[in-house]
This record gives C-alpha cells, sequence and structure tokens, in this order.
C-alpha cells in the first residue's frame, strides 16, 4: 500500500471526526449544490448519483436536515447566490502534482488565496491541463474488512466489476470506472459488505516517492494548507509517503 493511500484514509477518518468552526457543514452543503447543478437541476438523489454521493457524505458528517435542503434550494436559485465549481491545477514541494476541486461564489478570491499558497509553499500554480493527465478519474469505495480475508474481498469485488483493489491496514479500497461507482457499490452492499464510503476520486497514474522526512513534511503541511480553505472541497497528490513518516 502506498503512502498515498495511507494518507487519503487519515483524510476520511478526519473528514468525519473532525468539525471544525463550520467549516465541514459549508463545504458539504457546497458539495450537495454543486451536485445539484451538475446534475442539471434534478434535486432527488435517486437520479442524481453524485447528489447522493454529497447526501450521503453529509449525514456521516451528522449535518442537519434543514443544511441539505437550504443547499439543494440554493442550487435551484431560491436561495443564496452563484457557486461554481473551479478546478486548479500545479506542482506542490518535492514536484508533487497537486489538483484542487474548489466550490466558490468568488472565484477571484478563492484564486488569490490557492496561488498564495502554492507560491509561499514552494509549489507552482498551473494552468488548465498542467498535471490533471497524470491523474485518472475514478470511483473509490472503501470497504471495512470485518473478518473476511483481503483475498476474498478483492476476488468478490473484481467479480461485481471492480477494475482495481488495494489493501489498506484497516480497510480495503475498491476501484471502480466512475460510471459504475453505484453498480458495484449496490452489488458489494448486497453481498454484506460493509461499505465505509463511496466516492468519486481522481487516482495518480503514478506516484513520486518522498523519502525525506522534512520534505514529507512539508508537502503534508502544503495539502493541509489547501484543505483548509473554505472553498476547497478536494484536494488530490501524487506522492507516495513511506507509512512510517505518516505516523503520529
Amino acid at each position: 500500500m502506498s503512502g498515498h493511500s495511507k494518507w487519503a484514509q487519515i483524510k476520511r477518518q478526519k473528514g468525519v471526526a473532525d468539525i471544525k468552526r463550520g467549516q465541514t457543514f459549508t463545504k458539504l452543503a457546497n458539495a450537495v449544490t454543486i451536485a445539484v447543478r451538475q446534475g442539471g437541476g434534478i434535486a432527488d438523489p435517486e437520479s442524481n448519483f453524485r447528489l447522493r454521493l454529497a447526501i450521503e457524505k453529509a449525514h456521516q458528517a451528522n449535518m442537519p436536515k434543514e443544511n441539505i435542503e437550504r443547499a439543494v434550494k440554493r442550487a435551484q436559485g431560491k436561495e443564496g447566490g452563484e457557486l461554481e465549481e473551479v478546478i486548479y491545477e500545479g506542482y506542490g514541494p518535492g514536484k508533487v502534482a497537486i489538483v484542487v476541486e474548489a466550490a466558490t461564489d468568488n472565484k477571484q478570491r478563492t484564486t488569490a488565496e490557492i496561488r498564495n499558497i502554492f507560491e509561499k509553499g514552494g509549489g507552482i500554480l498551473g494552468g488548465k491541463g498542467s498535471v490533471a493527465y497524470l491523474f485518472d478519474a475514478v470511483g473509490q469505495i472503501s470497504l471495512k474488512k470485518e473478518g473476511k480475508s483481503p483475498d476474498e474481498i478483492m476476488l468478490a469485488a473484481i467479480d461485481l466489476g471492480a477494475q482495481d483493489v488495494e489493501e489498506t491496514p484497516d480497510s480495503v479500497e475498491v476501484y471502480t470506472k466512475p460510471e459504475g461507482l453505484n453498480q458495484v457499490k449496490e452489488k458489494l452492499v448486497g453481498q454484506s459488505f460493509k461499505v465505509v464510503s463511496a466516492e468519486l476520486e481522481m487516482r495518480p497514474k503514478t506516484t513520486v516517492v518522498i523519502s525525506d522526512p522534512g520534505m514529507a513534511q512539508k508537502i503534508l503541511e502544503f495539502v493541509e494548507k489547501l484543505e483548509g480553505l473554505d472553498d476547497v472541497q478536494k484536494v488530490y497528490a501524487n506522492f507516495d509517503i513511506p507509512e512510517e513518516l505518516l505516523k503520529g
């Protein structure tokens, strides 16, 4: 298992457990709004899979129902201002490729904040397409092992349509085509697998191995600063940091 996968797992745990300054609810509400907009205004989660994923994530964080409903109304133009999804690309410390997904009602402000972090952190903010080609759009399903052997889970997942499977210390990560995420997830649930999360992700095709502790710390701090911005939804990076440097 790569250090990148371990870091993704840490982030997932933090995302559910850490609700700081109301920021998590803001990010989740923005994700709901964007999901409705990108789904052509469809506010029914049964007909809009991205919206269903956003609502499931909101429920995991115990976000109030009225917050979710408000976010849907915002997407329909019934409440609040305009919100758009913006993608930023560039290189961080250690020449690590970075893709940032943001949802903002003020693109100029968000761009300035992200550019500032890149410049101060030793990175370079690039143009559209500058690093996106280094990633694949995938569906990612995290499964609890629950006494099942990794081989058993892997064989079942592949049989149900998964493209790839990767083991972590606490879970098994199942990768699918983006359009196949819901189908594979439902089949896994139907076979009594415990799904921890299901999300659309950007998976690095290749990774940059970071073995220097100082550089590893610098990269992690850089990513955390980006994730700490209110407008940032997700940050993807292609680093591979040994697990021992991620501990603690």
